[in-house]
């Protein structure tokens, strides 16, 4: 490696936050401001191509299934068959913005926004999940204690 490029490396390093233990598995997302649960099979999207192919090619979302994209703080629905939720989350994992029910051919941004849940239409009213609230993402089954 060229010294300005480890130079460049070790700046983007220093800058950057650490970073949360992402979960592995099967996740939950739960909203511990209303003791309510998103979703309980969520996935994981964290890498380049499972970011950019997100929902594309599903037929549809069933309650309590989701992914989690991130970095991330925009996404489309160019394509979608189905409409969904989003949630944006900052990186302490409080919700930053919310949509409800967005159907195929939309943008949608919050330049604020670490990542985002794409949850099945209906998730964030039947939870009653509101900006301002924050989400605990763990592995599937785990026990808070």
């Amino acid at each position: 490696m060229k010294p300005l490029q480890r130079i460049a490396k070790a700046v983007g390093e220093f800058l950057s936050p650490p970073a949360q233990a992402v979960p592995q598995g099967p996740l939950q997302v739960t909203n511990v401001t209303r003791g309510t649960v998103l979703a309980t099979r969520l996935e994981a999207a964290h890498t380049g191509p499972t970011r950019r192919k997100g929902l594309l090619g599903r037929d549809g979302l069933a309650t309590g299934e989701g992914l989690w994209i991130a970095p991330c703080e925009s996404v489309h629905t160019f394509f979608m068959r189905f409409p969904i939720d989003l949630v944006y989350l900052d990186r302490a994992r409080r919700i930053k913005k919310t949509r409800s029910a967005v159907g195929a051919w939309r943008l949608s941004v919050c330049f604020s926004a670490h990542s985002i849940l794409e949850l099945p239409a209906g998730t964030i009213r039947e939870t009653q999940t509101e900006r301002g609230d924050t989400l605990e993402i763990e592995e599937a089954g785990e026990q808070r204690g």
